[in-house]
């Protein structure tokens, strides 16, 4: 981890709410699918955590949803040229093994922002099958990179776009003919129970990233703390954000 002065290439809006933001770091930046960064902006005392989708070289592509007034103030008053403080690499990531041939990824909302840079990093390696959840069409985006995966199915809540239903339904709808090796997911807590639930005893490893709210990103104030089962805790940011699922209570 280090703190860089970044400097914005592009920020735009790429669906309802939702921007993506692109960044030159001062020299050549590697990330893990997984790994995240803790952006600094001026007149806010805490960065605000965000995923990375992308990182070549010295260029970084991040993605946010605006739910906030930091998360405003990144949309509104960073354009390109402006300069950004971001810490980054920053928690422990996506890790697929290599006699995992064949995975699933099932994202929700911005859930997926994670989950591209995993797609990314095995496509053409691994078989890969996507199940990526919205709210309705407005809030689709993103489609041309989930479309590295070998197979893409598009779930909405309201129908407007392929899978009538969330992400882990239509996993689970398709899971005894897929038979991933393992499943990576992402997204709202809700989402990530349902998944734990459906995938219990059956054998098959599953990998989540975990949304929680952070301070400083590196462990220190632990504000970002889970529960273990069996009773320890685990910081979201520093021994995450990824965890076995069997590991976290949800």
């Amino acid at each position: 981890m280090r703190e860089i002065v970044a400097t914005v290439l592009e920020n735009k809006r790429i669906a309802d709410g939702i921007y993506s933001l692109t960044f030159a770091a001062d020299e050549e930046t590697v990330v893990r699918p997984g790994q995240f960064c803790m952006i600094g902006l001026v007149g806010f005392p805490l960065r605000r955590p965000i995923a990375v989708c992308q990182a070549a070289g010295e260029r970084v592509t991040v993605c946010y949803q605006v739910r906030g007034s930091g998360t405003r103030s990144l949309a509104r008053d960073y354009k390109a040229g402006e300069k950004l403080s971001v810490l980054l690499p920053l928690g422990n990531g996506f890790f697929v093994a290599p006699d995992e041939k064949r995975i699933a990824v099932v994202g929700g909302g911005v859930g997926i922002f994670p989950l591209i840079s995993l797609i990314r990093a095995c496509a053409g390696k691994k078989e890969i099958y996507a199940y990526m959840g919205f709210r309705n069409r407005a809030a689709l985006c993103m489609e041309y990179e989930m479309q590295r995966a070998d197979h893409l199915t598009l779930a909405t809540d309201d129908g407007s776009v392929g899978f009538h239903g969330t992400s882990v339904q239509a996993f689970m709808s398709e899971l005894d003919e897929v038979k991933p090796d393992a499943v990576f997911a992402c997204g709202p807590t809700p989402m990530l129970r349902a998944l734990k639930s459906a995938m219990s005893g059956r054998g098959i490893p599953v990998y989540v990233s975990l949304e929680e709210r952070m301070g400083c990103g590196i462990g220190a104030c632990l504000v970002c703390v889970c529960n273990r089962t069996g009773g320890a805790h685990a910081r979201v940011c520093k021994d995450g954000p990824v965890f076995e699922i069997g590991d976290v209570e949800l």
